[in-house]
């Protein structure tokens, strides 16, 4: 039976390198993949988490993945669980949020008031309410988001490093990567890289090697002449004169690679022959092409760049890419109302609440419901997992600025499609959203649960910078939330 959709929607459906590798790479600017090109594109009945029975293992073998591919919408700075997704009406005033809970099309699903639009939706999503871990500082936080590896020790000064876990994105390209024939990358992420202070770990392949980077584009979506002009050849440069310049400066590496390979350039040779097989498939241009997108879609997904990034994740999964991050903010926040991530507490005494209600609320009540709309009226959803977190949640009680600080404690993600089920929460936060207080996941969880839905073996080992075998998650899948 064909399930309603939006207006909008229907309408459209009816280590650093040495001096000389840097002069022999240097020579590709031409094609817009210099090195720092190159660089920036490297540079998931309730169940315990404890480790299941041999019956409880059976079960997930049963359990067919469904996902094809992954759409990570990261929510970077940390939006507030109380406010939005996990409100709690009840709770003292020095913790309740001054936005009220409103029914939604799940029965026994309240959320936030600012999300009228996604309230419609509740019954196609599952929400798990019970996320936590002790990571308080956003780049440690968010490492261990984007990778479902915890930190040693959180530290805001964690940096990107080669002992650290690759993205999930990297680890689908490892184990299950698009065949070459398919000519498009496996993972693209975009469209920016995000820093607090410094870069955030957990963006790229890390020991898994560079081979294994995301596509990463920094353009805006958003821009008029949005394009990628890294993916096109100059007018008076042909493949084949491409070819042979790569081949001359393949007998150049041979002869310097003792000398000057290092960890930062593993790979580096392998992501490039990637990109010259995008550079001549008609696919990748099509996909990024939003231009053959009709306007009044457009516009439905909002003309931001969060907007059109998300129109761009479902071009890029239509086309055959597996797994896209869409990154909602470069940076954790602030006291703007027209962009910047969910860190909006305590700044110059600014409140935070009417921040978030004059952007991020809107931003998300009209880009999420679009995206999920046009998806299942295009049959892409039951195949698309769409997830949406961020790296914690926000204090339940209130500070004396008027506003919420980190709160890895407790929060809740979003998950839709791809085999999970509907109009269904898992786990509980305790009264005032403090601490989870029925079945307790952690980003572990998450991603083993993001594997096992694309099909990979969440148990599955990867060799580290050493050589080391090490599972590509500790978590255990959550069984409960699949359908």
């Amino acid at each position: 039976m064909k399930r309603k959709t939006s207006p909008a929607c229907r309408s459209f459906h009816a280590t650093q390198m040495s001096r000389r590798h840097l002069l022999k790479v240097g020579g590709l600017g031409v094609l817009g993949l210099n090195m720092n090109t190159l660089l920036r594109a490297a540079s998931a009945a309730p169940v315990s988490t404890s480790a299941p029975s041999a019956a409880a293992q059976a079960v997930v073998r049963k359990i067919a993945p469904r996902a094809k591919s992954v759409i990570f919408l990261f929510q970077w700075g940390g939006p507030s669980h109380v406010d939005m997704f996990d409100m709690k009406p009840d709770a003292p005033s020095s913790h309740r949020s001054p936005h009220k809970p409103i029914k939604t099309s799940a029965p026994g699903i309240q959320i936030s008031e600012h999300l009228p639009r996604l309230a419609k939706w509740m019954h196609r999503v599952t929400l798990i309410r019970s996320v936590h871990h002790t990571m308080n500082n956003h780049n440690s936080a968010g490492y261990y988001a984007l990778t479902g590896s915890s930190p040693a020790t959180d530290d805001q000064r964690l940096r990107d490093s080669i002992d650290l876990f690759p993205a999930f994105g990297s680890v689908v390209d490892k184990l299950a990567p698009l065949p070459e024939q398919a000519g498009l990358p496996t993972f693209v992420s975009y469209p920016h890289t995000i820093a607090d202070g410094s870069t955030t770990p957990g963006q790229h392949a890390s020991f898994l090697g560079k081979v294994h980077d995301p596509l990463f584009i920094p353009n805006d979506p958003n821009d008029a002449n949005f394009k990628l002009p890294h993916l096109s050849l100059p007018s008076d440069l042909t493949m084949d004169r491409l070819e042979r310049r790569r081949h001359m400066q393949q007998l150049i590496d041979q002869q310097a690679r003792m000398l000057d390979w290092s960890a930062e350039a593993q790979g580096l040779d392998a992501y490039y022959e990637k990109a010259l097989s995008m550079l001549n498939s008609p696919k990748v241009r099509q996909a990024f092409d939003l231009s053959k997108e009709p306007k009044a879609l457009r516009d439905a997904y909002g003309r931001t760049t969060y907007g059109q990034s998300c129109l761009l994740a479902r071009r890029l999964v239509e086309s055959g890419v597996k797994f896209v991050t869409a990154y909602f903010a470069r940076s954790i926040g602030g006291q703007s109302t027209t962009d910047g991530g969910w860190d909006t507490h305590g700044f110059n005494n600014t409140r935070m609440f009417p921040i978030v209600e004059k952007y991020h609320l809107p931003i998300t009540d009209l880009t999420l419901p679009t995206l999920l709309d046009d998806m299942d009226a295009r049959g892409m959803l039951d195949e698309t997992l769409v997830l949406w977190m961020g790296e914690f949640g926000r204090t339940p009680k209130i500070n004396g600025n008027k506003s919420r600080d980190h709160w890895p404690q407790c929060y809740t993600v979003l998950m839709a499609g791809g085999g999970v089920k509907e109009g269904y929460v898992y786990g509980a936060s305790d009264k005032v959203g403090a601490y989870p207080a029925d079945n307790p996941v952690k980003p572990d969880d998450i991603a083993a649960t993001i594997y096992h839905l694309l099909g990979i073996d969440p148990e599955t080992e990867v060799h580290d910078a050493e050589g080391r075998p090490l599972a590509i998650t500790r978590g255990k899948a959550i069984l409960d939330v699949m359908g």
